[in-house]
């Protein structure tokens, strides 16, 4: 069965606004709500305005009742995974247990306009690495030690423990073949390809079939790693469907549509009405 996410655009809007496709997202039947993770806005106007993406899960996780919540995807750059481990069990109890935990290298301008340590695309990596140790010991282990090149966790206490058990799944993006497809399949429960977002389902389907080929080195079946697109929606619905339909082919079985444009709300209510039609493919 193939789950739909509705991604709304938390820049150049009020909170308002968001609330309102959030409301969309949870009663309109979509299966996940989602945001990025960026402290300054995407696109040629990056003084535009910008919510922050783990205070804003927080919030949904009050405004809703049954979608699944997210991050497409947190960059593991900006937050200690430590801090990072304590606000994911945080929403994971305001939601009930509905948090799904993105994470990625890190990218962005961020890193230059606050002095944040940045880094070559290897030591990022290594740090993914290393992050995804230190958030499962933390959510598993009664006191958690670690000891990594770039994170240390001594005897550390993290309580409460997730409500999902052993703990929320971890969605993970990125697209490098020799590394990133490699600890994607170590580590995570869902690939998302987050950019380009689902253009080319020919070269998504070849980076699968790479991710397929690590899962084996590594004796995981990679039937166990589900395969997650995101998807600017279209001006036409039947364009849609069938850019959707294409993805489903590839073996995708989770697609998220992104309320953008001039109009994000009514973008999340045009992919609302297209979810039954969605709901017929695969």
């Amino acid at each position: 069965m193939i789950a739909y996410g509705l991604k709304p655009a938390q820049q150049f809007i009020g909170i308002a606004a968001l609330r309102e496709m959030w409301t969309v997202a949870d009663e309109g039947g979509f299966d996940g709500c989602w945001v990025f993770d960026h402290f300054a806005a995407l696109g040629p106007d990056p003084a535009g305005d910008v919510f922050e993406a783990w205070t804003l899960l927080a919030a949904m996780a009050q405004a809703t009742r049954r979608v699944r919540l997210g991050c497409i995807v947190t960059g593991n750059t900006y937050r200690h995974p430590g801090v990072l481990a304590k606000m994911a069990v945080t929403v994971d109890h305001l939601s009930g247990g509905r948090l799904d935990v993105g994470i990625g290298a890190g990218a962005g301008q961020e890193h230059a306009m606050l002095g944040i340590p940045y880094g070559p695309p290897g030591e990022r990596l290594d740090r993914l690495t290393e992050a995804c140790q230190v958030l499962k010991l933390l959510w598993t282990e009664p006191a958690a030690t670690f000891k990594g090149e770039h994170y240390e966790l001594d005897a550390a206490l993290a309580n409460p423990k997730p409500l999902q058990r052993p703990y929320p799944p971890i969605w993970m993006g990125g697209s490098g073949e020799r590394r990133s497809l490699r600890i994607i399949a170590e580590h995570a429960d869902v690939w998302i390809n987050a950019n380009p977002p689902g253009e080319d389902p020919a070269e998504l389907q070849r980076l699968s079939q790479v991710l397929d080929r690590h899962c084996a080195d590594l004796g995981r079946d990679p039937a166990t790693l589900r395969r997650a697109v995101q998807l600017r929606m279209a001006a036409d619905a039947d364009e849609t469907l069938r850019a959707v339909e294409r993805l489903v082919q590839a073996g995708f079985t989770e697609v998220i549509l992104m309320a953008t444009g001039a109009n994000p709300a009514q973008a999340a209510e045009a992919a609302a009405g297209l979810l039954p039609r969605l709901r017929t493919l695969g």
